[in-house]
């Protein structure tokens, strides 16, 4: 099982990017997946994640209204689409899946990772 970040780049602050993740070697159908962020010299925190059906999504409030999650079963990725960019919004993102059929704040509780994407927001 492999999951693919990328999407990741420098864009000024009030801007736009798409990042995508893309799973190899498994479905995301059924299952949960959200992505992450860690900024540095800060803990890695929950940015947004769709339910194993798509009918439940969540936001961190700091993103809420800003981001959007989706995703395609039938191509096997996710997507995050960023408008309005922070400088705060500066991280490496990651996407993960969780063998369950519902979201979770905690991210011990997924199993697999992607490698992580570079979002820098800045002037």
């Amino acid at each position: 099982v492999q999951l693919q970040a990328s999407g990741g780049g420098l864009v000024q602050p009030g801007g736009s990017l798409r990042l995508s993740c893309a799973a190899s070697g498994f479905t995301f159908r059924g299952y949960a997946t959200a992505w992450f962020r860690q900024a540095p010299g800060k803990e890695r925190e929950g940015v947004s994640c769709i339910s194993g059906s798509g009918g439940s999504i969540y936001y961190a409030d700091s993103v809420r209204g800003r981001f959007t999650i989706s995703r395609d079963n039938a191509e096997n990725t996710m997507y995050l689409q960023m408008n309005s960019l922070k400088p705060e919004d500066t991280a490496v993102y990651y996407c993960a899946l969780r063998r369950s059929y519902y979201c979770s704040d905690y991210e011990s509780t997924y199993d697999y990772w992607g490698q992580g994407t570079q979002v820098t927001v800045s002037s």
